[in-house]
């Protein structure tokens, strides 16, 4: 019976593990755990295809445990019941074993369902093992977060990559590769060995069946297409790009600020989502520096809703290496937030009678509008002396202007105007 590729390459023991050397290395953390005698309930927490459901399948085996898979996509609180019944069993057979329980995907489980494991884990019935691609401190329960211990997966580098190919290669799986051929391959996989040894079973039939050996770089790449590269688009690895993207034109690299943008876009991201994401950047990090920017980042989100892709991307790039080139100034951000929480906090404020509109002849007998000076029959326009801020409140000093770009200016006219101020009091 034909076996896939991923099962006959599946490591037996814990020294073929390929990747995580930084859990698995001798005397690191989960080696320890192996080596401990005593199995303990924690959360593997990576992207796809690094090996999550391998090191909890050798867990089990390293403890001689009975292993029950329930897929949290597919599964519900039925399964969970079925595992507690298969554990009471094992436990109390003529021969007891210990269980360990893997859920796989456990944030796709809601609360109740995850609450499910707790007494089972706390009486010691089984070991629980939670496989996730979202970071837990989110999608998992505190309590039950709490009561294991999170071992974090990293995408397979290209060096373990090339290992994979290598031994699938050494049991006549897939013809040879050239060096080219390989390193597309490679990059395609993108971290995922689940998927690069799919994507080697699916090159192994074709070219058996076209007579192509060695596997040439122009032929891999029309097998192939224009597939895209994995991307989960609303996971932590979203989160992390935009996240990487935004500090990249924050940092005014605009090398990296393109990169980031492009990885996006590789990926699949919306580039409306990323269109309205650099008008953030503009209002946030560039501000009163260059108040061009928001215009430009604006210009971009509509010749993109005109254009659409690919021709309307290249106004979103243009945007972002000019942010990232831009001055840069959270002046306006700062004073915006200081404001929000002054006033939040503060009682509520009369509004000055002199500052008050009077459009009817009782408010004028009331003094509204008494003794208001309006600025534009003042000498430059500025009322030198003149308050607006409510009676009693101190100068709360919200805006400080930083000196780069435009607001190197601003600062000195703020100063100008301050020190009029005072020659007027």
């Amino acid at each position: 019976m034909h076996q896939p590729l991923a099962e006959r390459l599946r490591p037996r023991t814990l020294g073929e593990v390929i990747g995580q050397q930084h859990l698995l290395g001798e005397g690191l953390a989960l080696r320890l755990a192996f080596e401990s005698g005593q199995p303990h309930s924690c959360i593997l927490w990576g992207p796809p295809g690094v090996g999550k459901t391998t090191i909890a399948r050798l867990m089990a085996d390293a403890f001689d445990a009975q292993f029950i898979t329930i897929s949290a996509v597919l599964g519900g609180v039925k399964d969970i019941r079925e595992a507690v019944d298969k554990a009471e069993q094992a436990r109390t057979g003529l021969q007891p074993q210990r269980t360990i329980v893997f859920v796989d995907e456990v944030h796709r489980f809601n609360k109740s369902q995850q609450d499910a494991f707790l007494p089972h884990v706390e009486s010691g019935l089984f070991t629980f093992i939670g496989a996730t691609t979202e970071n837990p401190s989110f999608e998992v329960n505190s309590a039950l977060l709490s009561r294991a211990a999170v071992y974090v997966l990293q995408p397979l580098s290209e060096v373990d990559l090339q290992h994979i190919v290598d031994k699938a290669h050494a049991i006549g799986a897939i013809a040879a590769l050239e060096t080219e051929a390989a390193q597309r391959l490679i990059a395609y996989a993108d971290g995922d060995a689940r998927r690069l040894l799919n994507t080697l079973e699916t090159l192994a039939v074709a070219a058996a069946r076209e007579k192509i050996d060695p596997i040439t770089d122009v032929w891999l790449l029309k097998v192939l297409g224009e597939r895209m590269r994995r991307y989960d688009k609303g996971g932590e690895q979203f989160y992390d790009t935009i996240s990487a993207l935004h500090k990249s034109v924050r940092g005014s690299d605009p090398d990296a600020a393109l990169y980031w943008f492009v990885r996006m876009l590789d990926g699949g991201a919306d580039p409306r989502y990323l269109a309205r994401r650099l008008i953030r950047m503009a209002a946030e990090d560039v501000g009163l520096a260059d108040p061009r920017a928001l215009r430009m980042a604006l210009d971009a989100n509509e010749v993109y809703e005109r254009l659409g892709s690919p021709e309307g991307e290249l106004a979103l790039a243009e945007c972002v290496v000019y942010l990232a080139v831009a001055a840069k100034s959270n002046a306006v951000y700062k004073a915006f937030n200081a404001a929000k929480a002054f006033v939040k906090k503060d009682g509520t404020r009369p509004v000055p009678m002199h500052l008050r509109n009077a459009p009817t002849a009782l408010m004028k007998q009331l003094d509204y509008g008494k003794g208001y000076r309006y600025a534009h029959d003042e000498a430059d326009g500025f009322a030198a002396g003149e308050r607006y801020l409510p009676d009693g409140m101190l100068e709360p000093g919200f805006y400080q202007p930083v000196r780069r770009g435009l607001e190197i200016k601003i600062a000195d006219k703020l100063d100008a105007l301050k020190k009029r101020n005072q020659e007027q009091s």
